[in-house]
């Protein structure tokens, strides 16, 4: 029996992939998956990770767990962000090697890359420039995941492997008015519209930039992909200080084009306006998954299908998650 243990479970990654491990295992594989809530289990606190990793000895980890949040959450909490991720990651990390456990799977983000940088961005632009201010923290943090993952490899002799996705969306995604993210901002605006009859959404600047996103459900996938790789592949295709691999669709869509695949979606049949006032931010952010492609995985659920989900998961939520 393989017991794992997945922290970050009530997360949207973190439940999906405990959602595909326990149908692998209703399915008739042997597994012990061991979850803890943050009541049960602070991260952050070393004794408390210590003597969990040493009472519950797992054969593998999946540190799914972080402090998250938008642009405003990120430059009004920065010394929480950076402090929290930056000891979740240690002690998780830490502990799970004076436990015994020799393969562990660390999530990241796509925001370890530099603010100017190539498109789309490659595993080797880690640490080529300046970060994106009102995230730097957290990115930094993250950073820091993949340096100690690679560390203990390197003095070690450990497995632990990073992933680091584009934007993600799906089931168990945050919809709040004013703090979600832009697909699910956009679901729940052009739900309203469509539920008022409202003639006009007007989305914030130009509606030109280009993003990526990616299935919450393929994530998981290509999570679980990533750490049961034979160690032979999974060299052969990294570096040993160059070792995490990129996690995306591989292709971007306008966010106009997006609003107009939400308004399909939601029923939503008025127009659809642009906020020119509004900045635009970064006009693309895509990545180079061509590694984790070499190595067998790609994406599988379209964006089409994927927000036509989301939309029916989000209808589900009495409260919406707001």
């Amino acid at each position: 029996m393989t017991k794992i243990y997945i922290a970050g479970h009530r997360g949207m990654v973190g439940g999906a992939i405990v959602r595909r491990l326990q149908a692998r295992k209703d399915a008739g594989e042997v597994l012990d998956l061991v979850t803890r809530t943050h009541a049960e289990l602070d991260l952050t606190n070393q004794q408390a990770v210590h003597d969990f990793m040493q009472a519950e000895r797992p054969d593998v980890v999946i540190l799914a767990a972080a402090k998250v949040g938008g642009i405003h959450a990120n430059n009004t909490y920065p010394a929480d962000f950076i402090y929290e991720n930056l000891m979740i990651e240690s002690n998780v990390i830490h502990q799970s090697f004076t436990a015994g456990v020799e393969r562990l799977l660390q999530l990241g983000s796509s925001c370890i890359y530099p603010r100017a940088v190539d498109q789309p961005m490659r595993e080797d632009a880690l640490l080529t420039g300046v970060l994106e201010p009102t995230n730097e923290p957290y990115a930094i943090a993250k950073i820091a995941g993949i340096k100690l993952c690679e560390s203990y490899n390197r003095q070690h002799g450990t497995d632990y492997r990073s992933v680091m996705p584009t934007n993600l969306y799906g089931p168990g995604d945050n919809f709040h008015p004013e703090n979600s993210h832009v697909l699910p901002a956009l679901i729940r605006r052009f739900h309203e519209a469509a539920q008022t009859g409202a003639e006009v959404v007007t989305i914030w600047g130009s509606g030109k930039p280009m993003r990526e996103f990616l299935h919450v459900d393929d994530m998981a996938a290509a999570s679980l992909f990533v750490l049961e790789l034979p160690k032979d592949v999974y060299e052969a295709n990294t570096q040993p200080m160059l070792s995490h691999i990129n996690v995306g669709s591989g292709t971007d869509v306008t966010i106009l084009e997006l609003a107009h695949l939400i308004a399909k979606a939601t029923g939503f049949t008025g127009r659809i306006s642009t906020d020119t006032g509004r900045a635009d931010g970064t006009m693309r952010k895509l990545m180079d998954v061509r590694r984790l492609a070499r190595m067998g995985w790609t994406a599988k659920i379209s964006l089409e299908a994927g927000i036509m989900e989301t939309y029916e998961w989000f209808k589900s939520q009495k409260d919406f998650r707001a």
